[in-house]
C-alpha cells in the first residue's frame, strides 16, 4: 500500500510554503500513520485538507476545473496574496514498504487567464543505489517531454524505455493519461493511490435521506450512500458484517443494535434500536452526532481500506466524551491495517488528549497571513509536560502552545 511520506505546498491560499514530514532523501522526518492538525480559526488547517482535494480534483478533472470549483472561486483566488509563482505541490511518497522513494511534483500556473499544468516531474533513485540525487522518470512542461517505462530513469541507460510525448490539453495531468497505460506501473500505481484518497465532507442531511437499494462499496464523501454500504457488506462480508454493527453499536452510547430493511418502494432504511424503546428508529430520526460516528466506524471498517484519508473537525456534533474513544478507534485502526493514513483537523482539546506530540501539528499565521506549521513534539516544554504524564490537550487549552487559544 502506498504511504505519503511528506508533502510541500507553495503559493496555495494561506500555504505560502509549507513542508509536512520528508520531502526527499534524509530531509525531514516520515509522516506518522496519523496527524492532527490544530491552531486558531483562520490558522490555514481547512485550506491544508481543501490542497489535497485540489491535487485530487486535478487528477480527475483537469486544474481549470479544480480551480473553477464553487468553494475555490478561480486561480486568482487559490494563489497566494501578493505572489505571482505558479501553485506548487511535491509529494515524497513509497509504493511499498520496501520500494525506493518516489517524488511527484507539479505546477499550475496560467496562460492568458486559463489554469494550465507548466511542469510536471516524477523521480526516482536509480535500481540499485542507495545514495545519489534521484533521476525523473517523467519529465513534462508546457506538457510536452519524455517518459520512461517499466521501472526505468533517465540514468539507467535504458534509450529504449525512453519515450517522447506531447499533451494534447495543458490543463490535464500527465499522469491523468499515462496513468492509464499498463508499460507505466509506478504512473498508474499513483495515479490509483491518488483516486482512492477519501476526504470527507459529511452531512448529517445526506446521510438522512433514502437512496433507491443497491449494494456500494465505498462510502461516498457527504455520506449519501451510508445505507448503500451497509448493504453491500451484508451481501458480501456476512460475517464481518454482524463483527461491525455489533462494534459499531457499542461505541455509540444508548445503541442497542443496527440493522437495515428495504421498504416497499425499493429504498434502503436504517434501524437504530435505542436502549429503552421497543421500536426502533430510522437514520431520519437520529442526531447528527449519531450519524457521524457511525458513518466514521463503517469507514474504518471497509473491507479494503482507504490509503489516506482526510476529516475535518470530526468533533462536530459528538459529545465530548466519545472524543477520545473516536481517536483511539482512528490509532488502533492505522496500527492494525497499516494501510491507511489519516490527516484530521479539529477545535477539540479531547480528541488531542489521545495523541502523542509526534502525531500533531500546530497551525498559526505570520504577520503576512501565511500559514507556519510546527509539530508540537519540537517543542521541548510540551513534550517534557506529556513525558510526565499531562495530557497534550490539556496543555493547548492552557496555553503552553503560545499565544493561541483552540478557536
Amino acid at each position: 500500500m502506498p504511504r505519503l511520506l511528506g508533502i510541500r505546498i507553495q503559493n496555495y491560499k494561506s500555504l505560502a510554503d509549507v513542508t509536512l514530514g520528508q520531502i526527499s532523501y534524509g530531509e525531514g522526518e516520515q509522516l506518522p500513520p496519523l496527524s492532527c492538525f490544530i491552531g486558531p480559526n483562520g490558522s490555514g488547517k481547512s485550506t491544508l485538507l481543501d490542497a489535497f482535494g485540489f491535487l485530487a480534483d486535478c487528477l480527475r478533472e483537469g486544474v481549470e476545473a479544480a480551480c473553477d470549483k464553487p468553494q475555490r472561486g478561480g486561480f486568482a483566488r487559490l494563489r497566494t496574496a501578493g505572489s505571482t509563482g505558479p501553485i506548487e505541490f511535491s509529494l515524497y511518497y513509497r509504493e511499498e514498504q520496501q520500494s525506493r522513494p518516489i517524488t511527484y511534483r507539479f505546477k499550475v500556473d496560467t496562460r492568458q487567464g486559463v489554469p494550465i499544468v507548466t511542469e510536471e516531474t516524477l523521480r526516482q533513485r536509480r535500481k540499485g543505489a542507495k545514495h545519489g540525487r534521484p533521476y525523473p522518470f517523467l519529465s513534462l512542461e508546457n506538457g510536452s517531454g519524455f517518459v520512461w517505462g517499466g521501472d526505468a530513469t533517465e540514468k539507467d541507460g535504458e534509450s529504449a524505455a525512453k519515450v517522447e510525448i506531447t499533451l494534447d490539453d495543458e490543463s490535464r495531468l500527465g499522469i491523468t493519461t499515462l496513468g492509464q497505460l499498463k508499460e507505466h506501473p509506478r504512473i498508474v500505481g499513483l495515479r490509483t493511490y491518488i483516486e482512492n484518497w477519501y476526504l470527507s465532507y459529511f452531512v448529517p442531511d445526506a446521510a438522512r435521506r433514502l437512496p433507491p437499494a443497491g449494494a456500494q462499496k465505498h462510502l461516498d464523501r457527504t455520506g449519501e450512500n451510508l445505507g448503500n454500504v451497509v448493504q453491500f457488506l451484508e451481501r458480501n462480508h456476512k460475517t464481518l458484517f454482524k463483527q461491525v454493527l455489533d462494534e459499531i453499536a457499542s461505541r455509540i452510547p444508548g445503541i442497542r443494535k443496527i440493522s437495515h430493511e428495504t421498504s416497499a418502494d425499493g429504498r434502503l432504511l436504517l434501524r437504530f434500536n435505542e436502549q429503552g424503546y421497543r421500536d426502533p428508529f430510522y437514520q431520519q430520526a437520529m442526531s447528527d452526532g449519531t450519524l457521524k460516528m457511525f458513518a466514521y466506524l463503517l469507514l474504518l471498517k471497509d473491507p479494503e481500506p482507504r490509503p489516506f484519508i482526510g476529516i475535518e473537525e470530526p468533533e462536530n456534533g459528538l459529545y465530548h466524551k466519545l472524543l477520545q474513544e473516536l481517536a483511539r478507534q482512528f490509532l488502533r485502526h492505522t496500527e492494525q491495517t497499516r494501510e491507511t493514513q489519516l490527516f484530521l483537523t479539529t477545535h477539540s482539546p479531547y480528541l488531542v488528549n489521545a495523541l502523542q506530540p509526534d502525531q500533531v501539528w500546530l497551525l498559526t499565521k505570520d504577520d503576512q497571513g501565511h500559514t507556519q506549521a510546527q509539530k508540537t513534539s519540537d517543542l521541548q516544554a510540551v513534550k517534557e509536560m506529556v513525558d510526565e504524564g499531562i495530557p497534550l490537550g490539556s496543555l493547548w487549552y492552557s496555553d503552553h502552545f503560545g499565544e493561541i487559544s483552540p478557536g
